[in-house]
């Protein structure tokens, strides 16, 4: 469905109604339907017959007999006949056609070509729609070798046999054969089509040539002869036609790339050789696939050939030139082919030279008269201009000689078939393109500007648009599972990231154009008749600075600009969002010339192509402010401070510096006759602030491109997705540390032995003699394993010596910090599971450690104790924690501060930490002031102390003088001590306390100050009092330098970059402000990530490099990876970046993947066992925790409900599901209004509302809900609103007692196919979970299954018990007797309003009784407010300015009809507003005699209150 249809009528598009059997009846898509045990997706459609006859599950009766009579009618009929429409195809996929029957009859022998075909389109359909493809093919695996070679042959068969159609989509299926080398069964079968024996297909020559370059090749091709001496004539016959499969392939495609010419351009032939080139593109972006494909492709002369044809110079070929150049982009790509190693600059110029000096020897030999060329020194012949001036003139015949020579083409004798393919075009375009001298990609990455403009905003082919299917192929880079060099994987990550972020500004610029609603008048002046936020026109635009270029550089160094708007008019707010534009912002400058005739189309729905054109918007230009300028011309620094200046008129004025890059290319065109951009601007437009970082993100992954990117050696080649997938775990490294102190992880000697099963644990040292019982923590323990391993290492000797499993255990003696209560250590309270115990000893040790945490497992829990290990173990290492949300910084940080790790250590940057739950701040300047205020108190301390000891003197001014105090005063005085008693030898107790010099200074510790009954611990309390008095002295020489820097800002630099030990911030942040703390000289040993599968690959990647090399090393020692890769992945905007870029791939999800070990915490403790079955099959092995088994909440039933989880089946209300009031904006009336009414009645019971969480999958049903909610329950005292109202994605890392979830669709699945969605929906419930959903639809969806099955293995009608309250006593495993069943919305609408009636007049009876207040007031409700607010909560939602969480009062429709403006997206509900208002009047009547002066529910129809429309949204 195109962009420019907003309402869809007939869900399944117009071409169903030839698939109708003659005579059966139209379907009626807006009448409901029956409740079939199929979703009946067209009523008499063919397909879903012939499913229910042959393989759909869940029919009645059993299937017919394997026909290939079916296939056939299938594929001519609804596939190929429907020239692959996506929506049959999708239906075929989702009817489960190739797991039940193509796959399980399919025998190479018998299948015809439907039946391959078929198979193929399925597979590319699961492709498309992001479902595991290969699962069918596992199962049976046999047949899959016969299966591909046939794909194979049918791939390179005559165009007569098959249709280019069917081609294209062989073409698509070769490439996601090749793009899952991950899987065995796949990889096994193409690795044959690009190993060392395609060479075959060589010239000879060129063959000779290369394999005397690589000797270790050449010793495999002279095998590989003698192996193919003795095959069998059929069997050489097979192996020759894999080894010449792919050149055969490039040879068909220039076949039919040729049979476009001048005249007509056929769509389908168009589509095939774009396909091909992306399977190029593939073949070449892959090491494995690229190392013996690449020379063969080269020898083919495909980029020459390809870029001569006449589809390249015709505007339908615009993406097919497009996809051209990424093809010869990666034939030159900076690597050795051979070994994988980056080639730098000087390498490419060495091979460019190689090739030049061979051209020069082959012209000299043969060509007297081209002596000039040949003599000439390279750098005057290298230029193409001066390469074509000499070969252009050249006859064909001399070219030919001379690409002989290099080998080019094949030798005189062979040639004479094909003389006219050899043109002397060609033969001089193939020489010069081979010569030609080509600028590095850093050169052009660096010369090319950051910022968009016009021409790149709307380009479809770089930028789709947001209705993207993923049926189309587009110019963009591929993020695959492995990549050539970390400078490709830059390149990749740099350009997506670039295109998704355009992607974002033309929305922008799009809904700020519409917004202004520009026209022209008479005089030709723009004049805009609308407003917007987000811009102002323009009154003047002066270029103020143009600085020299740098050195070496053509571009400008610096350009700066003057922008004058006007504020005057409009709201204070607004003007102060523009005064607030802060440094290094983002605007963009436009010119818009509306065309005289106006646009009567109104702004939005415009293609892309036609955009411009269409508005009359001319010029786009990205800037960066500098700053606004005072009325003296001068920049403002901070302009938040105080004073503020004063201006006399509306005028602002803003500096910006403009992209150096852009304008010099727009100053070129303008000296070339070009309009001049800058003097034509009208309009400048902002951005929001969270959305707008793209520029510095950009400038740090170019700045990365250009530094000596330095990735650790043991890092590297996991990233590019090579090598052994384990080589990082820690048991493989070679500095794994084999004993550790584990600190406070273990609460006891058995929880340290049950958590490692399968070691013999040794304790070592006195301890031994003691019972376990008495063995108390903190332990080092010494691993054996790991011991052993690293001898291995150091000498290699025998393998076959037995690793021992031996755990050797010591105590660790505590040493007391002081005399005062303070100075008792905070301890770790939770008791790790086995698995928990093994993520925290791998994540102490150096090298990758990747946890996996289903829901409720206790990832922060297990990343806090490896903080705190490594805090206590390395002291002298730093650690960076890095997360996705700042809400997950916070819970990280509560938690850390909960164990003992030294505030000061602590140090949170970024701008998140004004959420933070606690009174302290851990922002860079919070932390100046807590270095400063905690100076103080130990000044103070040292006051007390110099008092306690008579000395006189100024000694505590400054921590100098507390220093020269310490060394001359305390440390002596100690000495002293110490010696005296040495000399005692009878070791008297009474000795150390009548000797002990500072007993004045702890008369405040509680006393005795010495106590105990031995020597010793009389000796351990001295000892304790001075580690106290030496930590006042350590802390103070610490905070010296904050004395001597006094600057605010140097003093948070040296905190980040020296004092902090622990530095949080978010992987944005990380992005943002790489350079900035590279330049301070950060430095850090080890990185955390939290929630990694939910950051982007290069965000992911950034924070390994925040830091400058040393000596050209990293010192990156540790980096631990949390996340959970089967829920939901990051978040991309546009669907062609997610789909066909694979873009959602996050660094942990791609590692995973690529087997990198990983360690699966198996211990839920979140959700109770039975609402924990619906997810924990998509885990290895997810038990419970014991407290879910054993807590009272977790045994006891929930209040009103029968069951603790239940699918409720919502049928048609008024004969309609699920609607669109716009395109992919969904909603669904009868779940809303069902939902709101659960929840109504949850109240009613007695459930706290900051306990219940409503969620849903889609934006528009979150609105929708939203609305009902305002309407029912908002005003409404004895109700409020729930906790939150959120889409599954939203709420993904948060939970709720109980959650109520509506899944919205009715006609298809929608996104909740993706399993993620449906483990996050599933895992968000800790003690109650509602689906409402339509379970005819979601039972048959083959992903969802197992979740499915078990939800109807309970009644699909809700069960309630309105007779309970909470809390409940009822066990949680027994049923309710006789409960209330409720059949549908409507019925649960009236008995939630009888309900609520009763309620309410039990509560009058209570007031007569009591004589308290009005019920309006019922305990801690203040009238009118909702519910008592949450604490934790975040009321988010998508549209930040949504009123900020005012809910406005909401007057009935019913009532008023005029007053209130419904919403767009509520037109649906209004045709509902009628039906229930009549016929129930005279109950209504009585209901109002009944009940007089009583908090009403927000309508004085109170009976039909459920079904009036809900009023217009709170935006």
């Amino acid at each position: 469905f195109g962009a420019s249809q907003a309402q869809l009528d007939n869900p399944h598009g117009s071409d169903l109604n030839k698939y109708l059997k003659p005579g059966a009846p139209k379907p009626e898509f807006r009448k409901s339907r029956a409740a079939e045990p199929t979703v009946e997706q067209i009523q008499g459609d063919t397909l879903t017959s012939l499913a229910k006859a042959y393989w759909a599950p869940g029919t009645r009766q059993t299937h017919q007999p394997f026909s290939t009579d079916v296939v056939d009618q299938i594929y001519n009929n609804d596939i190929k006949g429907s020239s692959f429409t996506i929506k049959r195809v999708m239906m075929l996929e989702f009817s489960q056609y190739l797991e039940n029957f193509l796959w399980p009859n399919f025998t190479s022998t018998t299948a015809s070509l439907s039946h391959l075909m078929s198979i193929v389109v399925i597979v590319n359909e699961k492709f498309r729609e992001r479902v595991p493809a290969w699962t069918a093919f596992q199962l049976k695996p046999e047949q899959f070798t016969a299966f591909f070679h046939s794909a194979l042959t049918w791939a390179v068969a005559d165009p007569g046999e098959i249709c280019i159609g069917e081609q294209t989509k062989l073409v698509i299926f070769l490439d996601h054969c090749f793009c899952s080398m991950e899987v065995d069964l796949v990889r096994t079968q193409v690795q044959r089509l690009v190993s060392l024996p395609m060479w075959s297909c060589l010239l000879d020559a060129r063959r000779e040539a290369e394999l005397k370059a690589i000797p270790k090749w050449k010793k495999y091709w002279k095998l590989l002869q003698k192996k193919d001496a003795k095959e069998t004539p059929e069997n050489l016959k097979k192996l020759q036609f894999e080894r010449t499969f792919l050149s055969a392939m490039i040879q068909k495609f220039l076949t039919v790339l040729y049979t476009v010419q001048e005249k007509e351009c056929p769509a389908d032939i168009v589509d095939f050789v774009e396909r091909f080139l992306i399977l190029i593109i593939d073949l070449e972006a892959l090491l494995p696939t690229r190392r013996f494909f690449n020379t063969v492709l080269d020898d083919s002369h495909l980029v020459v050939k390809a870029s001569l044809a006449p589809l390249a110079m015709r505007p339908e070929g615009r993406l097919f030139s497009q996809l051209l150049e990424q093809v010869r982009f990666y034939t030159r790509f900076e690597i050795n082919d051979q070994t994988g190693e980056p080639l730098s600059d000087k390498d490419m110029m060495s091979v460019h030279y190689a090739r030049m000096s061979k051209l020069q020897r082959a012209v000299f030999v043969k060509y007297p008269e081209l002596r000039s060329l040949a003599l000439a020194t390279i750098a005057s012949i290298e230029d193409r201009d001066q390469l074509v001036k000499h070969f252009l003139s050249l006859t064909r015949d001399a070219l030919y000689d001379i690409c002989e020579y290099l080998h080019l083409v094949p030798a005189r004798n062979e040639e004479e078939g094909c003389k006219d393919e050899y043109t002397q075009q060609f033969l001089a375009e193939l020489v010069i393109s081979r010569h030609e001298k080509r600028d590095s990609q850093l050169t052009e990455l660096n010369s090319m500007p950051l910022y968009p403009t016009e021409e790149f905003i709307w380009d479809e082919n770089l930028v789709p648009g947001e209705y993207y299917q993923g049926e189309n192929p587009l110019a963009l880079p591929k993020l695959n599972l492995q990549f050539l060099t970390l400078h490709d994987y830059l390149l990749r990550n740099f350009k997506l990231f670039q295109l998704e972020s355009t992607y974002e500004i033309r929305q922008d610029i799009e809904d700020v154009v519409g917004r202004l609603k520009p026209w022209r008048a008479e005089d030709g002046s723009v004049i805009f008749q609308g407003w917007a936020r987000m811009a102002q026109p323009l009154q003047t635009f002066t270029i103020v600075e143009v600085a020299k270029p740098n050195i070496g550089e053509k571009q400008p160094s610096r350009v700066r600009a003057d922008v004058i708007v006007h504020l005057g008019g409009g709201k204070d707010n607004i003007r102060q969002e523009w005064e607030n534009l802060r440094r290094h912002d983002v605007c963009f400058l436009l010119t818009l010339r509306p065309p005289m005739a106006g646009t009567d189309r109104g702004f939005l729905d415009i293609p892309a192509d036609e955009y411009c054109q269409t508005t009359g918007l001319m010029y786009v230009r990205g800037c960066e402010v500098e700053g606004m300028l005072d009325e003296n011309g001068r920049v403002i620094e901070e302009f938040g401070s105080e004073p503020k200046p004063k201006f006399s008129s509306g005028n602002r004025t803003f500096r910006v510096l403009l992209d150096c890059n852009q304008y010099r290319e727009d100053m070129d065109m303008t000296s070339q006759g070009g309009e001049d951009v800058y003097s034509s601007f009208n309009l400048i437009l902002r951005r929001k602030p969270k959305e707008n970082n793209f520029k510095a993100v950009l400038e740090t992954i170019r700045d990365l491109m250009n530094t000596q990117c330095v990735v650790p050696d043991w890092l590297h080649d996991i990233i590019l997705g090579y090598g052994d997938p384990a080589s990082a775990h820690y048991t493989n490294m070679p500095n794994a540390i084999p004993e550790l102190n584990f600190n406070d992880t273990f609460l006891d000697f058995g929880h340290l032995r049950a958590s490692f099963p399968g070691y013999e644990v040794r304790v070592e040292g006195e301890a031994a003699s003691l019972p376990p019982g008495q063995l108390l923590p903190p332990f080092r323990i010494g691993f054996e394993d790991i011991k052993a391993r690293n001898l291995k290492r150091d000498q290699p000797g025998d393998d076959s010596a037995q690793i021992p499993r031996v755990l050797t255990v010591e105590l660790v003696k505590v040493e007391n910090r002081g005399p005062y209560p303070k100075n008792v250590p905070k301890k770790n309270t939770v008791r790790f599971t086995p698995t928990q115990v093994e993520a925290i000893r791998s994540g102490t040790n150096p090298g990758l450690t990747m946890v996996v945490g289903p829901p409720g497992t206790g990832k922060t829990d297990v990343a806090v104790q490896i903080i705190s290990n490594l805090y206590h173990n390395f002291p002298e290492q730093r650690t960076l924690i890095v997360t996705h949300s700042n809400q997950a910084l916070n819970q990280l940080f509560e938690k850390i501060m909960a164990l003992d790790v030294d505030e000061r250590h602590l140090l949170r940057l970024g701008h998140g930490e004004e959420a933070l739950e606690t009174e302290k701040d851990f922002s860079r300047y919070g932390r100046v002031n807590y270095v400063l205020a905690k100076r103080i108190e130990l000044l103070d301390e040292v006051t007390r102390l110099q008092k306690s000891l008579g000395v006189v003197g100024d000694v505590a001014y400054t921590c100098e003088t507390a220093r020269y105090f310490y060394l001359y005063q305390i440390l002596s005085r100690w000495e002293e001590y110490s010696a005296k008693l040495e000399q005692d030898q009878h070791k008297t107790k009474d000795m150390i306390a009548d000797l002990f010099p500072f007993h004045v200074f702890f008369a405040n510790a509680p006393s005795p100050l010495f106590h105990g009954s031995t020597y010793d611990e009389y000796y351990e309390c001295a000892q304790s009092c001075w580690r106290y008095i030496q930590d006042v002295f350590t802390q103070l020489d610490e905070f010296w330098a904050f004395e001597l820097l006094r600057s605010g800002l140097d003093r948070t630099r040296y905190l980040c970059v020296k004092e902090a030990k622990i530095i949080a911030m978010t992987c944005t942040h990380a992005a943002l402000k790489r350079q900035e703390l590279v330049q301070l000289g950060f430095k850090y040993d080890n990185i955390l990530m939290e929630e990694s599968a939910q950051i982007l690959e290069i965000e992911t990647f950034i924070p390994l490099l925040l830091q400058n090399p040393q000596d050209g090393t990293n010192r990156l020692k540790r980096w631990i990876m949390i996340g959970d890769h089967h829920q939901l992945p990051p978040v991309v905007k546009n669907m062609a970046f997610e789909k066909f870029s694979n873009m959602e791939q996050s660094l942990f999800t791609r590692l995973v993947r690529l087997n990198v070990p990983t360690i699966e915490l198996d211990a839920q403790g979140r959700s109770r066992p039975s609402i924990c079955s619906l997810y924990n099959w998509r885990y290895k092995a997810l038990g419970n925790l014991p407290h879910v088994l054993n807590h009272t909440d977790y045994q006891t039933a929930n209040a009103g409900f029968s069951f603790d989880y239940q699918l409720i089946n919502v049928p048609d209300f008024n004969g309609v599901g699920e609607s669109q009031p716009s395109p992919f904006f969904y909603q669904n009336l009868a779940e809303a209004e069902y939902v709101v009414a659960v929840y109504m009645y949850m109240r009613l019971i007695g459930y706290d509302a900051s306990r219940i969480s409503i969620l849903t999958t889609y934006n528009g049903q979150k609105s929708l809900i939203r609305d009902v909610c305002n309407a029912r329950c908002a005003n409404n005292p004895l109700i409020g609103l729930p906790h939150k109202i959120a889409t599954v994605d939203k709420y993904q890392g948060q939970q709720n007692d109980f959650i109520l979830l509506s899944l919205v669709r009715t006609y298809n699945v929608g996104h909740l196919r993706d399993v993620r969605r449906l483990v996050v929906a599933m895992s968000r419930s800790r003690l109650g979970l509602y689906v409402f959903a339509r379970v005819s639809l979601f039972k048959n969806c083959f992903e969802l299954q197992p979740a499915f099955n078990i939800l109807m293995k309970r009644p699909l009608q809700l069960h309630l018990c309105p007779n309970e309250v909470t809390p409940c006593k009822r066990i949680a495993s027994v049923t309710a007797p006789n409960p209330v069943i409720v059949y549908d919305m409507p019925m649960m609408s009236k008995f939630v309003v009888d309900f609520y009636q009763n309620k309410v007049k039990e509560l009058k009876v209570l007031q007569a009784r009591h004589m308290v207040a009005r019920p309006g007031e019922i305990k801690g409700h203040e009238t009118g407010k909702g519910a008592s607010r949450h604490p934790g909560e975040d009321r988010d939602s998508d549209d930040e300015a949504e009123g900020k969480n005012k809910y406005e009062e909401i007057t009935n429709e019913v009532d008023n009809e005029e007053a209130a403006e419904v919403s767009g997206e509520n037109k649906a509900a209004q045709a509902l507003e009628k039906v229930f208002t009549q016929g129930e009047e005279q109950a209504e009547d009585q209901d109002k005699a009944e009940v007089e002066d009583e908090p009403q529910m927000e309508t004085e129809d109170s009976s039909a209150g459920p079904h009036s429309s809900a009023g217009p949204p709170a935006s």
